[in-house]
């Protein structure tokens, strides 16, 4: 998956949000419910889906599949990361991306979730998502860097527990 060609796939066809807040959402919608439908999803990044070439259209499901299997996979939770721009590439962008990503999340969670109840510790972590969102993207020093790496670390992890949490629920729980 590669966040740049997601990046260029959605401002080619005007959509609202970036690879960052996309992949967020997908995570999101998949946490709730693991077997959520990528065209579902398509739909909330761009308003004609119908307009994408059959390549653009195969690399998003791409990213939705890919991330499906990687919050299926119990046994390896450190294979699944957040899509954001590249270490290298500015902080402020990185920073950026993960308050759109945790942005994305929000939605997708609420997307997929409508009742009010939240299982378990979901409810403390979308407050803690919440608060990512208004995190200050003016950044650039090394002390910044490193809790950059932590916050995207905690959202990793976050993003387990509300999959485990939904999990608990079962299919047959209305969710």
């Amino acid at each position: 998956m590669t966040y740049r060609s997601v990046e260029e796939i959605l401002e080619q066809h005007d959509a609202d949000i970036g690879a960052a807040e996309a992949h967020g959402i997908a995570t999101g919608m998949l946490c709730v419910e693991i077997r959520a439908d990528a065209e579902n999803w398509l739909r909330e990044l761009i308003d004609d889906e119908q307009q994408l070439i059959d390549e653009d259209k195969a690399l998003l499901h791409g990213v939705f599949e890919r991330t499906r299997v990687l919050l299926e996979n119990q046994n390896d939770d450190f294979a699944f990361d957040l899509l954001m721009p590249d270490d290298d590439d500015p902080l402020d962008e990185q920073v950026e991306a993960l308050r759109c990503w945790c942005q994305g999340f929000l939605f997708g969670v609420g997307y997929a979730q409508t009742g009010a109840d939240w299982p378990g510790d979901t409810a403390e972590v979308m407050r803690d998502m919440i608060e990512l969102t208004k995190i200050d993207t003016d950044v650039g020093d090394e002390d910044d860097e490193n809790a950059l790496v932590e916050l995207r670390e905690y959202v990793r992890a976050a993003v387990f527990t509300v999959r485990d949490q939904f999990a608990e629920l079962g299919p047959s729980q209305p969710h």
